[in-house]
């Protein structure tokens, strides 16, 4: 057992990964940007799962001809809306075994920390509604893209900040995994999301989850075999 010969931290994804994407009506970015302008506006972007916030935003906004200079004010009310479904009772379920599995890797001596698209207070926000302890995640060793249009911006802060120790990228998309080679940090996918076993497969995943209950021993075994990222 070499658990602690060198810090491990599991980056965790968020949504498809810990939480279960949204089922709710409306496009969150596209409300946010309909408050931002103070009118309708016709849908032009759809749902594209393992984004960063900063890069859908940023879409939705060019999709209308708008200036770039609206994108900080998008920024708000995303954050505003996020928190009226929260009160309003509009809660993710957590993926199947996810919470045991962030309690299993605490008790290893594992890091569980964060690695999403969202804001840190967005994902303070869905782990709460999905009943995860929020404190249960190290967010010192968390990376947010609520500021990076592309994910891989996120992935080379989390390279850089875990040079020579053991480090892996858990998610439920190929965006996700895209962004990890990028950054040279292992993947390890669960289909959990809108993705299959099958797609997830054909990325450079060091193992492919079907969710964290039945294949739990093979994601701890998957990331106790993983060598130090950059070493």
């Amino acid at each position: 057992m070499e658990h602690h010969t060198v810090p491990t931290t599991v980056l965790w994804d968020i949504d498809g990964t810990l939480v279960m994407n949204a089922s709710s009506p409306g496009n969150l970015y596209h409300l946010a940007l309909e408050r931002a302008v103070g009118r309708d506006l016709t849908l032009r972007v759809g749902h594209q799962h393992g984004r960063t916030d900063a890069g859908l935003i940023a879409e939705h906004v060019r999709a209308h001809d708008l200036d770039d200079g609206l994108i900080p004010t998008v920024s708000g009310h995303l954050r505003d809306l996020t928190d009226e479904r929260y009160r309003a009772g509009d809660h993710r379920k957590p993926a199947p075994g996810a919470t045991a599995l962030v309690e299993r890797f605490a008790a290893l001596g594992w890091r569980n920390g964060l690695l999403t698209g969202n804001s840190a207070h967005r994902a303070r926000v869905k782990l709460l509604g999905a009943g995860f302890d929020v404190e249960a995640f190290d967010w010192d060793h968390s990376f947010f893209g609520d500021e990076e249009v592309d994910r891989s911006g996120v992935t080379a802060r989390a390279a850089a900040a875990l040079r020579g120790e053991r480090a892996v990228i858990v998610g439920d998309t190929p965006r996700d995994g895209a962004a990890a080679d990028t950054a040279g940090i292992p993947f390890l996918a669960v289909a959990t999301g809108v993705y299959d076993v099958a797609a997830l497969a054909a990325t450079s995943a060091v193992a492919v989850a079907r969710d964290c209950v039945q294949d739990a021993r093979l994601i701890e075994d998957a990331i106790a075999a993983l060598a130090p990222i950059g070493g």
